[in-house]
C-alpha cells in the first residue's frame, strides 16, 4: 500500500529503504493524493458493487453449478479480496497518508494485499484451462469434485506464498519518530530479489501459461471451421436425406460450439484486460528497484497512474460478465422487479413469478375461455422463457 498495491514496498513502494537518503518519506504530494483518493473511492465502488451483482446473479441463476459459473464465482471473490483487503487500505493508507496501527495489522493487510494479487491470477489462469480443455477435449469425463479440488488447491497455493510479506513488512521508524507499515531487507539486492520474484509468479509465467492456452483453442477453433468447412456438403446432403432429425442434431452441435467459443471470448477480453491493467504495475515495480535513477513512486505521476490501474483490474471483470453473459443480470433484475417480500407480483399482463416458486404463472381472468385460456398462456409463458435466455429445462405452470 502506500502509493499503490505494491507487492514489496514500504509507504512509497519497493526500494524505498535505499533511496531515503535523496527522498524525504515525510512529505507527499498533497494534490497528487487527492486525485488517487478520488479514483481509489470510485474503483471501490465500482469494484464491490459489480462483483457483489455478479455473485448474487449467479446465486440466483438456474445454471448456478455449471463449470463457468462456478469459476466465474471464485474469480468475483477474488477481485473482491482485492477491492476489500488491498483498495480499501490503499484508500485509508492515501486519507491518512501514515498507517495508524499495531504492527500486526500492518502484516496482516500487507499479507492479504498480496493474496488477491495471486488470487486473481492464479483463478484467471484456472478458468482459462479449463475453456482450453473444453475446446481442446470436448469429450473428457467432468468431475464436479476435480474442479473443486483444484479451486481449493490454488486458494491454498495463494496463501502460502504470500507468507513471506508477514516477514518482510513491519511498523517501523522511517524519521524524525515518524512510523509507518515499511518493508525492510536485510540484503540490499533483497527488493531486486523480492520484487522480480512477485513479477516472476503474478505476471510473467501466468501470461506464459495464458498465451499457451488461448494459442491452442485458436488452433483448435481453426481446425473446427477448418472441418466444417470441409464436410459442409456432406452434412447437408445427410440431413436433407434422413430428415429433420438429423438437422436437428447438426443445428445442436452447432449452437454448442458457438456457446463455447462465447466463452472462450469472454474469458479472453478478461485476459486482455489483466494484461492492460497489470502490465504498467509490473514495469515501473522492476523499473524501481533495478534502476537505481528511476523517478520515485510517490512523486511520479506516472509511476501513481500505473498503480491505480492496476487496481482498475478487480472493477473490470463484472463488466465483461455482463458483456457476455448478459441474461444472468437480465434475470437478477427481473427478480428484483418482480419480487417484493416474498409476495408475487404482476408482470406483463398476467406473468408473475416468486422467490418461492421456480415457474411462472400465467393467468387470464376466470370468465375466459378454457381454451383462449390455455392458449394464451403457453405464448406468454413461452415468450417469458425466451427472453430469459435460459439454456436449461424451465418448469413453467399454466393456471388453470
Amino acid at each position: 500500500a502506500g502509493s499503490g498495491p505494491s507487492p514489496a514496498g514500504g509507504s512509497e513502494g519497493p526500494g524505498t529503504s535505499k533511496r531515503n537518503s535523496t527522498t524525504d518519506p515525510l512529505k507527499r504530494n498533497e494534490d497528487m493524493a487527492k486525485v488517487e483518493v478520488t479514483v481509489l473511492c470510485l474503483i471501490l465502488f465500482l469494484a464491490l458493487s459489480g462483483n457483489l451483482c455478479v455473485l448474487l446473479a449467479i446465486h440466483t441463476t438456474r445454471q448456478k453449478h455449471s463449470r463457468m459459473y462456478f469459476f466465474m464465482k471464485h474469480l468475483s471473490i477474488a477481485d473482491l479480496v482485492v477491492a476489500v483487503f488491498q483498495v480499501l487500505p490503499q484508500l485509508i493508507w492515501d486519507i491518512t497518508f501514515r498507517f495508524y496501527g499495531p504492527d500486526f495489522l500492518c502484516r496482516l493487510i500487507k499479507y492479504l494485499q498480496v493474496v488477491g494479487m495471486f488470487a486473481s491470477t492464479y483463478m484467471l489462469l484456472l478458468m482459462s484451462l479449463d475453456r482450453c480443455l473444453a475446446i481442446c477435449q470436448p469429450l473428457r469425463s467432468l468431475h464436479r469434485r476435480a474442479d473443486r479440488v483444484s479451486v481449493l488447491l490454488t486458494w491454498l497455493l495463494c496463501l502460502l506464498v504470500s507468507i513471506p510479506q508477514i516477514h518482510i513488512f513491519s511498523l517501523r521508524d522511517v524519521g524524525n519518530g515518524v512510523y509507518d507499515c515499511w518493508a525492510d531487507f536485510i540484503q540490499p539486492w533483497g527488493p531486486k530479489a523480492y520484487v522480480t520474484w512477485i513479477t516472476l509468479m503474478v505476471y510473467i509465467i501466468p501470461v506464459l501459461m495464458l498465451s499457451v492456452c488461448y494459442g491452442l483453442i485458436s488452433f483448435k477453433i481453426w481446425q473446427n471451421v477448418k472441418l466444417k468447412t470441409a464436410h459442409g456438403p456432406s452434412t447437408s446432403l445427410s440431413s436433407s436425406s434422413r430428415g429433420g432429425a438429423a438437422f436437428t442434431r447438426v443445428s445442436s452441435t452447432r449452437l454448442i460450439s458457438k456457446a463455447k467459443i462465447r466463452t472462450v471470448k469472454m474469458t479472453f477480453i478478461i485476459v486482455l484486460a489483466f494484461v492492460v491493467c497489470w502490465t504498467p504495475f509490473f514495469f515501473v515495480q522492476m523499473w524501481s528497484v533495478w534502476d537505481t535513477n528511476a523517478p520515485h513512486e510517490g512523486t511520479s505521476s506516472p509511476f501513481i497512474i500505473a498503480m491505480l490501474l492496476a487496481s482498475l483490474n478487480s472493477c473490470c471483470n463484472p463488466w465483461i460478465y455482463m458483456l457476455y453473459t448478459g441474461h444472468l443480470f437480465h434475470d437478477l433484475a427481473r427478480r428484483c422487479l418482480c419480487c417484493s417480500g416474498g409476495q408475487p407480483r404482476r408482470l406483463l399482463a398476467g406473468c408473475c413469478c416468486c422467490r418461492h416458486c421456480t415457474s411462472l404463472a400465467c393467468t387470464l381472468p376466470r370468465n375466459a375461455p378454457a381454451q383462449s385460456r390455455t392458449f394464451w398462456g403457453q405464448h406468454m409463458c413461452l415468450d417469458a422463457f425466451m427472453l430469459n435466455y435460459s439454456e436449461d429445462p424451465i418448469c413453467l405452470r399454466f393456471a388453470a
